[in-house]
């Protein structure tokens, strides 16, 4: 009876660990889900307004002018495409306004679209440009006004962005885009003067402030570049705090990453090129390269090409350029990490579901389905091994007796009647060892993939990617209460709670009373855990909990002695 209550007590102190210590771990290791697109009010469902500084599209209270005045004061080139609305400025050459017309802010119908970009002096500045360096070669100023040779860019539509200097170079800058988010940048000097004159192209991003969302152990954001055949996740922001980070390599990219958007300046991929990530004044950073130098004779030009992506990081689409473009590892923009090899097939049949059916909740109830078939032969065998296992307690028991002063005779003798009885321990692990990652695997695929953003399941589940917003203790909104964190049970982790408890009684009944009310208090428990994770990956574990439910009442009716208490 002492030591029921030994481990009793042992047991609440795990569990106040695992409820209280949970939210420093999943800091660190599992970011938290998108923050919740709803919420309710008064039993009503109501979207939530974009909250200034949640990603570096939001407006910032401390903005130095209002953007439209920005934008009215230079000469501007419209940018008309299926993906994007914005202009270049001709001050300068600047990409300074783009917004990504598929993607809204928030859940709400008359919700604006994403803005990506925006000129210096607007809020949360953010803009690329192209030139060329002063080695030899005078450059344009940097506030030189362009002409242009037309008044738009689109698909199939080029602009040619032409000045000159003083001592007889032209200079010119053609633009064009594609259908998806990629501009190719292809800058001529053509050489009108009395001498040779050495000509080096380059580009920068610069944006204002760090990105707001955050950087982990588990996703990226922050300045990136793929140099050398491989693609480098640092420096983060502090480290180019503490001075700037320089690399020469052939091929490769870099830029500013952040959770769903990416701006990313591409030079030809067959020229060796200095990169480099800089803090500047305002709390501006900026990503710049410099390709090598060429010398260009008097009468003749120079064209060197480059490439400028500004857009959401859409799985299929920064595939099709890295393998079809030839852009190196443009897709590690999205940081699958370690278990790549799982997630992006995980991501591609879930896709490929969600393109037949048109709900991705449904689609990863599918998935989970699948998943479960595949690996029930699997669990036929674990349940066999259950079985074996519990069939040779009795002996396992008397050996322990016989030989409980002699710990080597005992292992001896345990292993010699596991071969005996054909008994294999480990193979009740197996299921569960493969579902960790694929757990994992889904895990990453919902917070990564802006294709699970805002993706709506059934009534008040507008985004997957989300929280359950429905929160009970609040009375769902009727009750004007926000709940605490830790206390903000929505109704889909309260269905995972039920399904967990009654998957825990359909396990074979222990003998010891303790053990009992460990197994009956572990489901709320993990209810409390699973929580702040997205709601598309609990509809997941719910639906392999039910699944699991009709798998072992199947594998009980073959196997009845597992439901039996041991014997002695």
């Amino acid at each position: 009876m002492k030591n029921d209550r030994q481990n009793f007590v042992l047991f609440a102190v795990i569990a106040a660990l695992i409820l209280f210590g949970w939210p420093l771990i999943q800091n660190r290791f599992f970011p938290a889900a998108n923050p919740p697109a709803t919420k309710m009010v008064d039993g009503k469902q109501v979207a939530l307004p974009p909250r200034p500084g949640t990603d570096p599209t939001a407006d910032s209270p401390a903005a130095v002018r209002d953007r439209r005045v920005v934008l009215a004061e230079a000469p501007r080139v419209q940018i008309e495409t299926p993906t994007l609305r914005g202009s270049i400025n001709l001050r300068g050459a600047r990409i300074d306004d783009l917004v990504l017309i598929g993607y809204n802010e928030t859940v709400a119908k008359n919700s604006d679209p994403i803005r990506l970009l925006s000129p210096a002096g607007a809020p949360q500045a953010y803009f690329a440009g192209f030139g060329w360096r002063a080695e030899g070669l005078t450059p344009p100023a940097p506030d030189a006004v362009w002409t242009a040779s037309s008044q738009k860019l689109a698909p199939g539509q080029p602009v040619m962005l032409t000045t000159t200097n003083a001592t007889g170079q032209r200079f010119g800058i053609q633009l064009a885009v594609d259908d998806g988010y990629m501009f190719t940048v292809r800058q001529t000097v053509q050489n009108a003067g009395q001498r040779p004159v050495p000509v080096a192209a380059y580009g920068y991003v610069n944006r204002s402030g760090v990105s707001k969302d955050p950087d982990s152990w588990t996703i990226h954001t922050g300045p990136m570049s793929v140099a050398n055949g491989a693609a480098n996740y640092k420096p983060d922001f502090k480290d180019v705090d503490a001075g700037p980070q320089r690399f020469t390599t052939q091929g490769g990219w870099l830029g500013f990453t952040d959770k769903y958007w990416l701006t990313a300046l591409i030079p030809d991929q067959a020229a060796t090129f200095d990169g480099q990530f800089r803090a500047g004044a305002n709390s501006a950073y900026q990503a710049d390269f410099a390709v090598q130098p060429r010398v260009v004779a008097p009468g003749q030009s120079l064209t060197q090409t480059s490439r400028f992506f500004a857009g959401a990081k859409e799985v299929r689409l920064l595939d099709r350029y890295t393998d079809d473009q030839g852009v190196a590892k443009l897709d590690y923009a999205i940081d699958w990490g370690w278990f790549r090899i799982v997630e992006k097939p995980i991501f591609y049949y879930l896709d490929w579901i969600f393109r037949h059916v048109f709900n991705f909740g449904i689609a990863i109830i599918l998935l989970t389905l699948t998943i479960r078939l595949l690996l029930f032969p699997i669990a036929q065998r674990q349940f066999a091994s259950m079985a074996a296992m519990r069939a040779i307690q009795p002996k396992m028991k008397a050996l322990q007796e016989r030989h409980k002063d002699d710990k080597v005779r005992l292992q001896q003798e345990v292993m010699a009647l596991y071969k005996q009885e054909k008994v294999n321990p480990l193979a009740g692990c197996v299921p569960t060892l493969i579902q960790i990652p694929i757990f994992y695997a889904l895990y990453k695929v919902l917070m990564l993939t802006i294709e699970m953003r805002h993706q709506h399941f059934v009534g008040w589940i507008k985004d997957l990617s989300a929280p359950d917003p429905a929160t009970i203790i609040n009375l769902f909104g009727l009750i004007p209460f926000t709940p605490p964190h830790f206390l903000a049970i929505g109704v889909v982790p309260v269905l995972l709670g039920i399904s967990m408890y009654f998957q825990f009684k359909l396990n074979p009944q222990v003998m010891d009373e303790t053990q009992k009310q460990v197994f009956a208090f572990l489901p709320w428990v993990l209810m409390f855990v699973m929580a702040p994770f997205a709601v598309g990956l609990q509809v997941y574990w719910i639906t392999t909990n039910c699944v699991s439910i009709l798998q072992q009442r199947l594998l009980y009716a073959r196997h009845p002695g597992l439901k039996e208490p041991v014997k002695k």
